[in-house]
């Protein structure tokens, strides 16, 4: 039995949530969910969008499934995300883009993994009004985080049998900062000649993407250009809504899915519950329940696949836990 934390989130994060359930119980892995909310309605019972309660779950579980959290705005609050990125010192957020049949997309052979650099750059928030008509943000690199997490992607690489991985960011613009961050990621490459080494500056790496995404296969980058070339990616292959992802900390894991709480869609029961059913296989993985994980995975590709029942994005009229019974059907025959 495994304890791991659930944040259903807000938005359609409740039923995407409720549908994964059904989809991982298929698989007979035994799981003692801990459920805690976090979001915009916890602004009123607990005076903040991330309660404590959830940081001390987390840490205790340190494996959580996350739902998509709406980020109020306009009222003060640090973006929820942001903040369990910073309070779990969860440095490597991981965000798989790979071809699945059935989907619609103008690329059949991309499998790209983008491992985003998670806790500075931009992203610090470190700004500041100058006079009425300008702003200052301070761009934070250091070398400890960048050779964490070129280390990461490296790693990674190895462990996943990978042959690339592919640097990216504006050296030649931000030389000191990227240049640091450049200087880092050679040095931690030094260690590991199995694996292919290259750079490219991410305004060339965006149009690259476009153009040959299956040349390429690990990517690394600092926050600001991890942020934008995942959501590309997850263009190549069909949209956020088939986007899983995972946040990394030493010992802790956040997996959730890359989309948003699409407010619009709460309570229809028609939002496509696929990113954090993917995000759940990256999940079984990580816990040591491979075959549980590639049954999943499988399931998933099967329903779409087959196209018989796909929720309205796709293509389709199924409703969310529709399709999250069509995978849980297709893992018992697995």
């Amino acid at each position: 039995m495994y304890n791991i934390t659930l944040i259903p989130g807000d938005g359609i994060g409740p039923e995407i949530t409720e549908a994964a359930k059904v989809a991982i119980e298929a698989t007979g892995v035994k799981i003692n969910w801990e459920t805690v909310k976090a979001g915009a309605d916890c602004i009123e019972t607990d005076g903040t969008p991330l309660p404590e309660k959830v940081l001390e779950s987390i840490r205790k579980n340190r494996v959580a499934l996350k739902g998509p959290i709406t980020t109020p705005i306009g009222t003060g609050f640090r973006s929820v995300n942001v903040t369990l990125r910073k309070e779990l010192n969860l440095f490597a957020a991981l965000r798989p883009a790979k071809t699945m049949l059935g989907i619609k997309s103008r690329y059949d052979n991309v499998d790209l993994v983008i491992v985003r650099e998670n806790t500075e750059d931009l992203y610090a928030g470190i700004e500041r009004k100058i006079d009425e008509d300008t702003a200052e943000s301070i761009k934070i690199i250091t070398r400890g985080a960048s050779e964490k997490i070129a280390k990461f992607a490296f790693d990674y690489a190895v462990k996943e049998n990978r042959k690339k991985v592919t640097a990216v960011t504006k050296a030649n613009i931000c030389k000191l900062s990227d240049g640091l961050f450049l200087e880092a990621t050679r040095k931690i490459a030094a260690d590991y000649s199995q694996i292919k080494y290259e750079e490219l500056l991410v305004d060339n790496m965006c149009m690259q993407l476009v153009q040959q995404p299956e040349l390429y296969d690990v990517l690394v980058l600092p926050n600001l250009y991890g942020d934008i070339v995942s959501d590309l990616s997850a263009g190549l292959v069909g949209g956020l809504g088939v986007a899983p992802g995972v946040n990394f900390g030493d010992d802790i894991a956040v997996f959730e899915p890359v989309h948003g709480s699409s407010p619009s869609l709460k309570g229809l029961n028609k939002a496509n519950p696929t990113a954090l059913i993917l995000s759940a296989s990256l999940m079984l993985k990580h816990i040591g329940e491979a075959e549980a994980a590639d049954k999943l995975y499988n399931a998933v590709t099967n329903v779409i696949q087959k196209g018989e029942i796909l929720t309205f994005d796709l293509g389709g009229s199924a409703s969310t836990m529709d399709f999250a019974k069509a995978v849980a059907d297709e893992v018992r025959k697995s």
